[in-house]
């Protein structure tokens, strides 16, 4: 089977991409980050769904963002909460963590080209969060021009690489059904900007609300939720 090189971050997006990438027949590699982000806890999630879903290697690659800082998931810039949701897609939220994307991206082509693989998996989403530059189909579009100008296989022609987007233009509910239907647990998934040490939601975050707007449109109750509150 042809590989497939997923990020996953182990929050519900990256997860469902993954389950997307599986139902379409692809070997899964997957590769997360430990970036210095205040959601660290989201990795645990991620190495229970790699489990899951048999991914063949899951990279966990380190590096420290807060070294350049400039976003409150990698600084001590207060994470915004109780906004309402129709604010969220008006303007770039502090939340946004400069070039995040480009940086996993580069790391995933990197490992793609080893790998010989030329599907890579990213579960960017612009419909329900247009607030971040990265995550747009313009900038997916142009990256793939650039990662196959940028590489050995890419030059020679014995690669073209290929950047799946399979929730860009999905609504939150949307995904979650994807999901539910292809067997995502999404218990074992972590949306939270400010979560606790024990990985509870903070359910006041911009992420935690449009998570809780998705299931209530998806008719479901998220079962996170119903695991830490006990029933």
């Amino acid at each position: 089977m042809p590989k497939a090189l997923c990020l996953l971050s182990g929050g519900l997006d990256s997860t469902t991409s993954l389950a997307m990438a599986k139902a379409q027949g692809f070997d899964l590699y997957a590769m997360s980050f430990r970036y210095g982000q205040r959601h660290v806890v989201e990795l645990e999630c991620a190495r229970k769904i790699a489990t899951q879903f048999e991914v063949k290697e899951h990279l966990i690659v380190d590096f420290d963002l807060r070294q350049i800082g400039g976003s409150a998931l990698t600084s001590d810039i207060t994470v915004p909460k109780d906004r309402p949701v129709s604010e969220m897609s008006h303007g770039i939220p502090v939340t946004y963590v400069p070039a995040r994307n480009t940086i996993f991206l580069s790391f995933a082509l990197g490992w793609a080209e080893v790998l010989g693989a030329s599907d890579i998996f990213i579960g960017v989403n612009a419909l329900d969060y247009s607030g971040y530059p990265d995550c747009r189909p313009e900038y997916i579009a142009a990256f793939q021009v650039m990662a196959n100008l940028a590489t050995k296989a890419g030059v020679e022609g014995t690669q073209s690489l290929q950047i799946h987007t399979p929730l860009i233009q999905l609504s939150k509910a949307d995904i979650i059904r994807k999901g539910l239907a292809l067997g995502v647990d999404y218990a074992e998934t972590s949306s939270c900007y400010d979560p606790g040490t024990d990985g509870r939601p903070c359910g006041r975050c911009d992420s935690c609300q449009l998570r809780a707007k998705g299931f209530a449109e998806a008719g479901v109750v998220d079962p996170l939720i119903t695991r830490f509150s006990g029933h």
